[in-house]
């Protein structure tokens, strides 16, 4: 069960034990392996990482079929997805550390979606109605979007991380 305040440790030691850590107050502020922050849900390991929530293609489709029913034009379906799944999928992840697999099952879980949005199996017809439609994958999004960002922070006067970069 999550708690308001809890303790999460990360590095080489993170799966020792450490003893809980009591507020002034008397709280008692128990270690988990799992903290949810801002709707980011980090956990505990070697590393900073965070948790995905798992979205597939029949998430998707019901988002957007539930909502518009099955004859909305392509346009229509790719429109919502691109305004309304698209922000929710990719919420917080632009400084979460993604790795190939977990970047791969994001854009996995989109291209099945298109797969029954379009009627084929085919990954070049889908590639193709893609582009012809201006719809990137959600790893090509998040790549952008994090890059913006750390562009933003280096050359943030006031910002910390541009101060400590340019060091």
């Amino acid at each position: 069960m999550l708690q308001k305040s809890c303790c999460l440790r990360f590095g080489p030691r993170c799966d020792v034990p450490c003893a809980n850590i009591i507020t002034l107050t008397g709280h008692v502020l128990s270690w988990t392996k799992e903290a949810k922050y801002l709707g980011i849900f980090i956990v505990q390991s070697r590393a900073f990482k965070c948790a995905m929530m798992t979205l597939n293609a029949h998430s998707i489709e019901l988002l957007i079929f539930g909502k518009v029913g099955r004859p909305a034009s392509e346009e229509v379906a790719l429109q919502l997805i691109k305004s309304k799944c698209i922000p929710v999928l990719l919420y917080g992840l632009v400084v979460c550390p993604l790795n190939n697999s977990q970047l791969s099952s994001l854009d996995f879980a989109m291209n099945r979606f298109l797969i029954k949005l379009f009627s084929t199996s085919y990954m070049e017809i889908i590639t193709y109605c893609r582009e012809q439609f201006y719809f990137e994958l959600p790893s090509v999004i998040l790549v952008r979007h994090t890059g913006l960002l750390l562009d933003k922070l280096c050359h943030c006067d006031k910002c910390l991380i541009a101060n400590v970069m340019h060091s």
